[in-house]
């Protein structure tokens, strides 16, 4: 099975079930394995692109106008792109932003990730939420010289991201200080000069942004790689602990997190955050367990609960495992749940300065409504400093 080119394709993406899609190449030449998933989002493409939390997977955009608004230098979530590649309904136009400073098809190509136009991204889309995500092989050349069943095979031969541990492959290598805090007109990114609170935060792929909202609340960040152990990250006698997003299975990552974040709960007062592939840890560490999703959530337009306050957020979300909230021990409160499907977005324990998210707070798709959850970590810190 497979969609009919209307021209000359040049690039294809092949599913691991044989089907084809054909279109037109842009970025880097070459060819990827991944999983293929889907985003929501209108826009924010190049802050997707850069996530580490997409290491391992393909995006396909549902949002046709992707590349709009070009590219610039301070939209990057980390160095270079993390995601294997992009999925695109229409090729990109010309930018038009003021604040661009190049093409989104050149910004690709210098730094080695293929994309895929003319796609037919609602059939993918319907795919992917049907039969869960796939693997997938994309490649991209000029000439349209396409090997399908090596690809096929390729695709086949994938891994898949259960098992697998990539927050070692995008945490950072060794400690840094950040104090750049939150964009603001006119200057950009201002810095925190008078912080209030000393915070590790340990690097499972974490966002610039994240860490920018963490500056922004009054923080001085000390980043740590994902390996950190407890006695290097009390060493730095911080008042608060962040555990950060990332990518791959929370199961495999916990093989040496958990043990970590164990230990820091120990010291009963101090706050611990987390997002994302942190939450997932927390919740590791506290005796729940993980499960692999269907398709996952991914996008800037995901409705969630806060049970302690009847409100409703509207969030960012990226993640293909969840927190089984069944699995969640006494003394461990489930806040937050997904409005679509009911899944686990976050928890805290009880009489305790601790608790996480699965959604990005930093992201601002509401645009402000989950800020409130960097305010609680300084309130956090603030009460115990006074005690």
């Amino acid at each position: 099975m497979a969609q009919v080119p209307t021209n000359t394709p040049t690039a294809c993406l092949a599913l691991a079930d044989g089907t084809i899609f054909y279109g037109r190449g842009f970025g880097a030449t070459g060819a990827t394995t991944a999983e293929l998933c889907f985003n929501t989002a209108m826009t924010g493409y190049q802050e997707i692109m850069t996530d580490p939390s997409y290491a391992g997977q393909v995006v396909t955009f549902t949002f046709p106008h992707i590349g709009n608004t070009g590219v610039n230098d301070e939209d990057d979530e980390t160095g270079d792109p993390v995601a294997a590649g992009m999925v695109v309904k229409w090729d990109p136009t010309e930018p038009s932003s003021w604040r661009s400073t190049g093409r989104l098809s050149e910004w690709l190509a210098s730094r080695n990730r293929i994309a895929i136009g003319g796609v037919d991204t609602r059939r993918l889309t319907r795919a992917i939420r049907a039969q869960g995500a796939p693997h997938v092989a994309l490649a991209h050349d000029p000439e349209g010289n396409f090997d399908i069943e090596a690809l096929v095979a390729q695709a086949r031969a994938f891994s898949g991201l259960e098992g697998l541990d990539l927050a070692k492959d995008v945490t950072c290598t060794q400690s840094y200080r950040w104090d750049e805090m939150r964009w603001a007109w006119p200057d950009g990114y201002p810095r925190q000069e008078n912080p209030r609170f000393k915070v590790v935060a340990v690097d499972f792929g974490a966002k610039r942004n994240i860490l920018r909202c963490l500056a922004s609340v009054g923080c001085d960040v000390t980043v740590l790689p994902a390996s950190a152990t407890a006695e290097e990250v009390l060493a730095h006698n911080p008042d608060g602990v962040f555990l950060s997003n990332g990518p791959g299975d929370p199961a495999a990552t916990g093989a040496y997190a958990v043990p970590m974040i164990q230990k820091v709960l120990e010291k009963k007062d101090l706050p611990v955050f987390g997002i994302c592939l942190g939450h997932q840890m927390l919740a590791l560490a506290l005796g729940g367990s993980t499960i692999k999703m269907n398709h996952g959530h991914h996008g800037a337009n995901h409705p969630v609960k806060d049970h302690e306050t009847g409100k409703v957020e509207i969030t960012s979300m990226n993640h293909g495992f969840a927190v089984d909230s069944q699995s969640l021990p006494e003394g461990v409160v489930e806040t937050h749940t997904s409005l679509f499907d009911g899944s686990n977005c976050g928890i805290r324990i009880a009489d305790r300065p601790v608790y996480s998210v699965q959604h990005h707070p930093e992201a601002s798709p509401g645009p402000q409504d989950s800020f409130y959850l960097f305010e609680r970590f300084a309130a956090y810190m603030d009460a115990q400093k006074a005690a």
